[in-house]
């Protein structure tokens, strides 16, 4: 009878260990996502740059050229939706989010890249 209570007694305790094990933190998964934001100059990189770098962002690079920002982000923290819209808040349209129209007309007027080319040299 003790051998009974004794098997019953450490297959309960030890289901309890297993259970507590399965209670891990989750996994913190970073992506990197790149995405066309316009822009003219080196203003607008930094704006759109900074922009980007929210809670939960690693890392921001705008290529002017190509007109691509690429961000790594740590995805528990921060959507791909949430720098979207912070970078159309700054007033540089995304492929995805429309611009804030009220921040785009208070960009300086090289940096309005729906009206014009920036016509600064580098």
């Amino acid at each position: 009878m003790k051998n009974i209570v004794l098997i019953c007694f450490l297959a309960i305790f030890s289901n309890g260990l297993f259970a507590q094990s399965t209670n891990a933190k989750p996994k913190k998964e970073v992506k990197t996502i790149e995405f066309q934001v316009r822009g003219n100059c080196d203003q607008c990189k930094k704006r759109i740059e900074n922009a980007a770098y929210i809670k939960g962002v690693k890392s921001t690079y705008w290529d002017e050229e190509k007109q691509i920002l690429k961000v790594t982000y740590r995805a528990d923290k921060v959507t791909e939706q949430e720098i979207h819209q912070a970078v159309a808040k700054s007033g540089h349209q995304t492929n995805l989010v429309e611009v804030d129209k009220t921040a785009y007309q208070e960009l300086p007027e090289c940096c309005k890249y729906q009206d014009k080319d920036c016509t600064k040299k580098k």
